[in-house]
C-alpha cells in the first residue's frame, strides 16, 4: 500500500510539472521545484546585532527567495530605537577602538578575512537564496568581499602622516591622520556582502566604528558577517547591523544620517536616494561618500578584436543578470563591424546563457530581485520596439521576476533604455560612424561611473580613455573591479572613492599640529 501511494505521489508531481510547462512554456525550472537554504546554524542569523548582542525587535519582516517567491527567513524589523542604540554603542566603542594600535586592528581584520574564506560555501548560499545570483557568482562575491578585509587589514598599518618643512626655525609642522568616528554604512541588495566589507574594512582599519543598514531584500548576508566579526574577536560595538523592512527604512535612515554622534555616511545605491541622504546629512555637516547610479557605455571600434569584445560584453552585461552598477547599459558599435559583432554576440548568448535558480548547476542567469525590476525591463523593451528597435534575442518576461536575456538592434538615443539605467539583462546596440559621435553619445549623461571600450589603436585608446566622463574605464576588458584599485564615479554618480590606498582616506581626518617654541 505504501509503495502504491509513493508511486502515485511521484506520478502526481510529474503530471503537475508537465502541466506547468504546458501552461507556462517559458517557466524556468527554478519555479517548478522546491529549494531549501541549508547553511550552518551560527551563520543563519535573524536578529539585529547591536553592541555585541543579538537583539530582537517588536516585529519581523520576511526575506524571500526571488527565484521562487518562497519565504526563506523572518528577520527582526528594527526601527529608530534600535538604530539609536546601535549609534550609541558605536560611539562608546569608538573611544576604545581608536586606541588600538594599527597592528592590532590589522590582525583582527585578517582573522575576519580568514573566517569568510573558511565559510565561503555557506556565505555564498545565503547570497544565492536572498539575492538570486548563480552559485558560482555568489562564490565569486565572497572571494571579492573577503579581499577587501585582507586589503584593508594591510592598509591599516600604512596610514602615514607628514612632516612638513617649516618656514620658521623654532617650529615643527606635523600632519596627523585620525579616524573620523562613527560611520553609518547603508548598502544595496545586489552585492549584499562585498558592499559592506568594502566600506567596513576601510572604516575599521582607520579606527572608526560602524552601524550597517543592509538592504531589506538581503539582510542575511550582513548578519552572517556580524557573526563572523564576533568570532574574529572584533570588540562589541565596533560593528553593528540594524536590519529593517522597506516600510521602516526611511525612519532608520533618518537616524543614521542625522544623529549628531554619527560623523560619516557611506552609501551605495541610486542617485535619487543618495541625494535624499545628503540633504539629511547637511544639517550636521557630516563627511559623506556616495557610490551612486551608473549608465555605462560600452564602445566597440572598428579596430577592435571582435571576439574579445564579445567576451567582454557578455561578462559586463550579464553578470548578476545585469544588476550591477557598473554593468554596461548602452552598447555603441562602429558601422564597419556592427553586423559581425551582433552575429557573434547572438551566438554567444545562445551558447552561454542559462536561466534558472542559482542553486542549480549550470545556471548563469538568475531572477531579477523582484517583479518591479522585471517590469522595468519589459517597459524599456516595449518602448524601444515601439520606436523601431528590433528584438534579436529574448525580449520576454517569464514567470515571477525572471526575464529573458535580450538583444536589441536598431537602437537610437531617443529610447528610454539609452537614457535610464536598466538594471536587467537588456543589451541595446547603437550603430555609430565616428569616434567623435561615440564620445558624444557616451558622455550625454548626468552620471558617470564606469565606461568600457574596445580598440587596438594605441592613439585612440589614450584619446578615448581621457575623454570618457567616468570614474572607471575598462580598455579591452569587461570586468575591472579589484580592491587594489579605486572605485567611484563622477558627475551624479557619487562622491569619494572606495578600495585602493585611497579608500581608507574617506574615514580619516587630517589634523595639523604646529609645534612651536623650539630653540633653533
Amino acid at each position: 500500500v505504501e509503495m502504491c501511494f509513493f508511486i502515485m505521489s511521484i506520478f502526481c508531481v510529474l503530471r503537475t510539472r508537465c502541466f506547468l510547462r504546458q501552461v507556462f512554456p517559458g517557466l524556468p525550472a527554478a519555479m517548478q521545484r522546491h529549494y531549501s537554504l541549508d547553511v550552518s546554524a551560527p551563520l543563519l542569523r535573524t536578529q539585529g546585532y547591536v553592541d555585541g548582542r543579538w537583539v530582537s525587535a517588536a516585529s519581523v519582516f520576511p526575506v524571500l527567495d526571488p527565484a521562487t517567491g518562497e519565504e526563506i527567513a523572518r528577520v527582526s524589523d528594527c526601527g529608530p530605537a534600535e538604530a539609536k542604540q546601535a549609534v550609541d554603542a558605536a560611539y562608546k566603542a569608538f573611544h576604545s577602538w581608536k586606541q588600538y594600535s594599527a597592528k592590532e586592528r590589522s590582525v583582527l581584520l585578517r582573522k575576519w578575512f580568514d573566517l569568510l574564506m573558511l565559510h565561503k560555501e555557506d556565505l555564498a548560499k545565503l547570497i544565492t537564496f536572498e539575492c538570486g545570483k548563480p552559485m558560482q557568482e555568489s562564490l565569486g562575491e565572497i572571494a571579492y568581499s573577503a579581499s577587501f578585509l585582507e586589503w584593508f587589514s594591510e592598509e591599516a598599518r600604512r596610514v602615514y602622516g607628514d612632516v612638513v618643512p617649516s618656514p620658521a626655525k623654532d617650529r615643527k609642522l606635523l600632519l596627523l591622520k585620525q579616524p573620523v568616528g562613527v560611520s553609518s554604512i547603508i548598502t544595496p541588495w545586489n552585492f549584499p556582502s562585498a558592499m559592506i566589507t568594502r566600506k567596513a574594512g576601510a572604516a575599521l582599519a582607520a579606527g572608526c566604528t560602524v552601524v550597517v543598514k543592509p538592504a531589506e531584500d538581503t539582510p542575511l548576508s550582513a548578519l552572517a558577517l556580524a557573526e563572523l566579526a564576533e568570532q574574529a574577536g572584533i570588540p562589541a560595538g565596533v560593528f553593528n547591523v540594524v536590519p529593517c523592512s522597506r516600510e521602516r527604512t526611511p525612519s532608520v535612515g533618518e537616524v543614521l544620517c542625522t544623529d549628531p554622534l554619527v560623523a560619516k555616511i557611506s552609501f551605495t545605491g541610486s542617485t535619487a536616494t543618495g541625494k535624499v541622504l545628503l540633504k539629511l546629512a547637511a544639517d550636521t555637516v557630516k563627511k559623506a561618500s556616495m557610490e551612486l547610479g551608473g549608465h555605462a557605455p560600452f564602445i566597440v571600434f572598428d579596430s577592435a578584436d571582435v571576439d574579445r569584445a564579445v567576451v567582454g560584453a557578455m561578462a559586463s552585461k550579464f553578470r548578476n543578470s545585469g544588476q550591477t552598477c557598473v554593468c554596461s547599459n548602452r552598447f555603441l558599435v562602429q558601422s564597419g563591424i556592427h553586423d559581425h559583432f551582433l552575429e557573434k554576440l547572438g551566438r554567444a548568448m545562445d551558447a552561454e546563457l542559462r536561466l534558472g535558480h542559482g542553486a542549480e548547476p549550470g545556471t548563469t542567469q538568475g531572477p531579477l530581485i523582484n517583479t518591479r525590476a522585471a517590469e522595468k525591463v519589459v517597459h524599456q523593451v516595449s518602448d524601444a520596439v515601439s520606436r523601431g528597435a528590433k528584438v534579436l534575442r529574448g525580449g520576454k518576461r517569464l514567470d515571477g521576476s525572471f526575464m529573458e536575456p535580450t538583444l536589441l538592434a536598431g537602437v537610437t538615443t531617443d529610447m528610454i533604455c539609452t537614457q535610464e539605467e536598466t538594471f536587467g539583462p537588456l543589451l541595446p546596440v547603437i550603430r555609430f560612424n565616428t569616434e567623435e559621435e561615440a564620445l558624444a553619445i557616451a558622455n550625454a549623461s548626468n552620471v558617470g561611473l564606469a565606461g568600457y571600450f574596445y580598440s587596438q589603436d594605441v592613439s585612440q585608446i589614450w584619446r578615448v580613455a581621457e575623454a570618457l566622463e567616468v570614474g572607471l574605464v575598462g580598455v579591452n576588458e569587461g570586468l575591472l573591479s579589484t580592491p587594489e584599485a579605486t572605485f567611484g564615479g563622477v558627475k551624479q554618480s557619487g562622491l569619494g572613492r572606495e578600495g585602493s590606498k585611497y579608500g581608507i582616506d574617506e574615514y580619516l581626518e587630517v589634523k595639523y599640529m604646529c609645534f612651536g617654541g623650539l630653540k633653533p
